[in-house]
This record gives structure tokens, sequence and C-alpha cells, in this order.
């Protein structure tokens, strides 16, 4: 049986037609860079790395920049935001949906080319680290902040 969908906010709902066909947890970091920047210093969102498991703790997927996911067998889907961030846990990184931009077959399946849509929900941490320890002496400096989240991937109703 498919997973069922996450309950979510109207804002990040996915668009009648489409099925959750994969959860994945991730454990991971949200990295930022310290750049200088019009009006003083500032972090900067690099990218994520993290790795996705499923229910029964075995790895999936591994999520990198782009924002990407690839799959064990090498299928990947790269994701393009759209729909405005929704902050469920001001001490949080935002909840997403994203859409398909792009998708690709892996050298052993296609476990992510049907995708249509990617939620993220249920963060924990990533946020930048605070703004005043972004300055004049630490800048170019590079900060790896711990984050948890749940993906789901959805599909085609019928793919």
């Amino acid at each position: 049986a498919a997973p069922p969908p996450p309950v979510v906010p109207s804002g990040i709902a996915v668009p009648d037609g489409n099925k959750v066909f994969l959860v994945g947890h991730a454990v991971g970091v949200q990295i930022y860079s310290c750049n200088a920047g019009p009006s003083g210093f500032v972090w900067t969102f690099v990218a994520p790395r993290a790795n996705l498991y499923d229910n029964n703790g075995k790895l999936i997927i591994t999520h990198f920049a782009g924002p990407t996911w690839q799959a064990m067998d090498g299928s990947r889907v790269v994701g393009r935001l759209d729909a405005p961030p929704i902050i469920v846990d001001p001490t949080a990184i935002p909840w997403l949906r994203l859409t398909a931009a792009s998708t690709a077959a892996g050298p052993d399946g296609d476990r992510l080319v049907r995708t249509t849509y990617i939620q993220r929900i249920a963060t924990t941490g990533g946020l930048a680290p605070p703004a005043a320890e972004c300055n004049a002496a630490t800048a170019g400096t590079v900060a790896e902040v711990p984050y948890t989240a749940d993906y789901y991937f959805w599909k085609r109703t019928g793919a």
C-alpha cells in the first residue's frame, strides 16, 4: 500500500491527481556561509547535505545541492520551490513544497523518475546561526547546522 499523504497547511498541499509513493526521514545539515553583503555581514544558505532513511532505518536517498535527491539506484530528482515556505516551528527551517524541475534514471533503476512533487515537513533545527556570529572576524566561515525532516515524494495518480 502507498504511504498516506501527510497532514500539511493548505499552502503546501499537493494538487489532486498526485499520490505519495515514497517517504524518507532525513538526518543531515543545512550549510551556511558568512559573507559580506551590501548592509553588512550575513549568513547565506549554501546547500543541504542529508541522508534519507525508510521506516526501517535503511538508507534510501542522499540529498544535496540543487536541491537534489538521489536514490540508491542512481535515479535523481531536482526540485524547484513552487509555493511560499511555511514556518510551522520558529526554531526550525520551514516546511516546503517543491515541484520536480528535472528527473533522471540511474544506472540501476528509475525509482525517482516519476516524481512530480516533494514536500519537506516535520522539520527540526537547520536555521542559520545567529546573525551576530557573522561578522568581519568570521567572514568566509562555513557553518553546518544539524536538521531533521520528513520528505514526501509524490507522483501522478496512475503512474
